[in-house]
This record gives C-alpha cells, sequence and structure tokens, in this order.
C-alpha cells in the first residue's frame, strides 16, 4: 500500500492532529509547531522501518555485537515556510541525514485563481538515496508535484517518501498519478477541497499558524 494514514489505527497521533485543527488551541504557535513536528517524528520512525539496512560491528564496553543500522542515509526536504516544523521533527530522529529546500508558493489573481511560483531551491545529490519531501498541507498537490519535479533534477533517488500533517483525496490521487511509486504517509485524509483549492475541514494556513500572518504580495 502506498498510502499510509497514520491516524487510521487510534494513538496519540489523533490527539496532536485535534489540537492542530482546533481553533481554541490554534493561537498557541508554539504547540502547533510542536504538534507538526511530532507527527513528523512519527512518519520518520514508521518511513525507518522501510529503508535499506546493512550489518555492523560496534564495540560495547564488555564485548563486540553484530547489529544493524542505515545502509544509505535520507535526503531531507521540505517547501518553504509552512513544511518547517514537519521537517524539523522529521531531522530530529533522521539527525545524519543530508537537508534540501523549496521556496514556492501560490500566486493569486484578481479572481482569486492561483498558479505555483518557485524561486529557489537547494538540495544536495540525491541519487541513490531515500528522498523524504515534506509538505504540512498536501491540498491540491500542485506545488508539491512541482517541488519533486525540480527536485528531481538532483539525481535519481532509491525511494521517493511524502510527508503531510493533512492531505486531501485529490491531492493523494495527484501525487500518485505524477509520482506512482512514492510512498505517501501523512496524518489524515479529509475528503474535501474548497473552490479557491483548500482542504477542507483541514486546519486553515499552517504557516501562518506557525509563524505569524504574512503580508499578501
Amino acid at each position: 500500500m502506498n498510502t499510509i494514514v497514520l491516524s487510521e489505527q487510534f494513538s496519540l497521533v489523533n490527539s496532536w492532529i485535534n489540537e492542530l485543527r482546533n481553533v481554541e488551541i490554534q493561537h498557541d504557535r508554539m504547540r502547533f509547531r510542536r504538534n507538526m513536528e511530532r507527527i513528523g517524528e512519527i512518519a520518520a520512525f514508521e518511513i525507518s522501518k522501510t529503508l535499506e539496512h546493512k550489518e555492523i560491528e560496534i564495540q560495547t564496553p564488555l564485548d563486540t555485537i553484530k547489529t544493524r543500522e542505515i545502509a544509505v542515509q535520507p535526503v531531507i526536504t521540505t517547501i518553504l515556510r509552512a513544511g518547517v516544523p514537519l521537517f524539523e521533527g522529521i531531522l530530529n530522529y533522521f539527525d545524519k541525514a543530508d537537508c534540501g529546500f523549496v521556496a514556492a508558493y501560490r500566486k493569486h489573481d484578481a479572481n482569486d485563481y492561483f498558479s505555483i511560483k518557485q524561486d529557489y531551491l537547494t538540495c544536495p545529490d540525491i541519487n541513490g538515496r531515500p528522498l523524504i519531501v515534506a509538505d504540512p498541507m498536501l491540498a491540491t498537490g500542485a506545488s508539491l508535484i512541482e517541488a519533486i519535479k525540480d527536485l528531481l533534477t538532483n539525481g535519481n533517488p532509491s525511494q521517493l517518501h511524502v510527508v503531510a500533517a493533512i492531505a486531501s483525496g485529490q491531492g493523494v490521487e495527484a501525487i500518485r498519478k505524477a509520482y506512482p511509486d512514492a510512498k505517501i504517509w501523512v496524518g489524515a485524509i479529509d475528503e474535501g477541497l474548497t473552490s479557491k483549492g483548500y482542504i477542507s475541514p483541514g486546519l486553515g494556513d499552517a504557516g501562518d499558524l506557525s509563524y505569524g500572518e504574512k503580508l499578501q504580495r
């Protein structure tokens, strides 16, 4: 199965998502960011089970022991700025990983239709390495598809993982269509998507809730 819903089997993830959505709690930016991090941490733990490993030998104070370790460290990437807390959660667990960043945003016109603008990308060589892309809100999938397309100019990854806190059913299908081999890890899937391309019931603007409202330009 290529889409894993982390809240499908009840766990603490459900409580964290509830707090992310709750307008009575959202004013606490630190808690909002931390809950995003927590979801990233759980996703990282689950992703780690799928990675190729190798046998190593380590010395303890009493003897040597043969054990296992990740064979190839992943590259973790995110779309600025909303993706940073989720990205940090993944990086908390994959602390030996390399990282990449994409700056992309929706450019709205006078009729509130939007196109995807991508201004910046920095990423190490991803050839033969697992690539993890963190995007907290997978709505239409348009910005994420564009980001992945540009990231793939830096090599051919051994695996592609997409991590989102909340996704729409339409966004998940868009990623599946564009990247059939991608594994999608999502906190919850909402079937609603508004005419302006926002997830409903969703949770609002993850970037604003993490860092404050931005000026629209």
